[in-house]
């Protein structure tokens, strides 16, 4: 089996996005990674941003509210944020705490600051395969990695395990866009193993830990981990179990160091086209 990693592809992405702060010119585009709480998975995520905007040469900075702040307080933070002209583009890490309406943010974000495609402008576009709007970067991941390591999509069958506007309803669409015959399943999915086993390609995003082993795995698929979660030992993990996977799967992504390490290249690839929106 092939470990498909996401470093590589990280330093494709990063060679456009060189190419394009050549073209934006001099100044240096800026991120604000808006966060409310300490979930250890948003934690991960920041750090991970944090780190590839230094090592791309962008700034980041990040704005970190109290678990137990009010919707009031918060829509005026973010108000604060969203309308500063210094910050080109804006990632909300989600879920929010329950009493933030988190609906009201995702129409508050300015469609051109929203990297991660949460506003309702670049979600309608990302259906409508129009380019013009920024796709959710774990769901535009997902497809660098495929298209980086040459695995063709017109034509394959591909099944995604999770419906979410994160990343399974986008990818979808991001999927359909390239010519490939997508199954969505879910929790309610009926023979759930079987219909994975169909999948040439197996994408796993339902947010729970090492729920897919080899058995949801038909022999040869690739199989794509988009999870990241925290096991029992504290240590990030993925939605599949990768150990079981040789000698069932083709190929398949890590957890850390899959797509992960390429969502947040692709983050800093829209910061870039953000910042030459906003000039």
């Amino acid at each position: 089996m092939i470990t498909l990693k996401g470093a590589a592809v990280s330093e494709k992405i990063k060679e456009q996005v060189e190419e394009l702060l050549k073209e934006n010119g001099k100044r240096i585009p800026k991120l604000a990674i808006v966060r409310v709480g300490e979930r250890p998975d948003d934690l991960s995520y920041e750090r991970g941003a944090l780190k590839k905007m230094a090592a791309f040469g962008l700034e980041a900075e990040s704005f970190a509210f109290p678990e137990d702040m009010t919707d009031q307080d918060f829509k005026r933070e973010f108000s604060k944020i969203n309308e500063n002209p210094d910050v080109d583009g804006i990632l909300l890490l989600r879920p929010l705490p329950k009493q933030i309406v988190e609906k009201d943010i995702e129409h508050m974000i300015d469609p051109k600051k929203d990297l991660d495609g949460i506003s309702p402008i670049n979600i309608a576009k990302v259906f409508a395969g129009d380019d013009s709007g920024f796709a959710p970067c774990t769901a535009e991941a997902v497809v660098e990695v495929l298209k980086a390591n040459e695995i063709a999509l017109a034509g394959k069958k591909v099944t995604i395990v999770g419906r979410s506007m994160v990343v399974g309803r986008p990818l979808s669409m991001l999927l359909l866009k390239e010519n490939a015959t997508v199954t969505i399943c879910h929790t309610r999915t009926v023979n759930l193993k079987e219909t994975c086993r169909h999948g040439e390609i197996l994408i796993a995003a339902a947010g729970q830990a090492k729920m897919l082993d080899a058995s949801y795995v038909g022999n040869g698929a690739v199989v794509i981990d988009v999870g990241i979660n925290v096991d029992e030992n504290g240590k990030l993990c993925g939605d599949v179990d990768f150990d079981t996977l040789e000698g069932t799967a083709s190929m398949a992504t890590p957890v850390p160091g899959g797509v992960g390490a390429v969502t947040t290249a692709v983050l800093a690839k829209h910061l870039v086209l953000a910042a030459g929106c906003n000039k």
